[in-house]
């Protein structure tokens, strides 16, 4: 396993955690060019928690619970697992399913429809 650079760690990048090929659309459409965005649903896929650490906040779609995909469980293990404060931003969702992502230390909820405003926003604020 090679450990991140500092090269790596200065990457814009974000992770987007959904199976929902529209708003992965949105979302890719919205991104400032100088960003990356990588699709995943298992964290496991990154390898160890220092792999996140080059993702500068997550987007995370909490009305995507399909093949397996909990997202309540990627929040469990980014939160207490790993017992990283990567942000994620969580989008859709009842609000039972909003109410337990607070339980699990999720940071701010959003309509899906507010996705590709909200991105530019937290690209600005996490741009350094």
């Amino acid at each position: 396993m090679t450990e991140p650079t500092i090269a790596a760690r200065l990457q814009h990048k974000m992770l987007c955690m959904t199976g929902n090929h529209e708003l992965q659309a949105t979302v890719r459409a919205a991104l400032p060019p100088d960003w990356e965005m990588q699709v995943m649903l298992d964290l496991d896929e990154l390898g160890s928690f220092d792999q996140l650490l080059l993702y500068r906040f997550i987007f995370l779609d909490l009305d995507w619970l399909d093949n397996g995909f909990d997202p309540q469980d990627a929040i469990r293990k980014v939160r207490m697992e790993w017992m990283l404060n990567v942000p994620i931003f969580c989008f859709g969702g009842s609000a039972d399913e909003r109410d337990a992502a607070r339980l699990n230390r999720a940071d701010r909820f959003f309509e899906h429809a507010e996705a590709a405003e909200r991105l530019g926003q937290f690209c600005r604020q996490f741009g350094w």
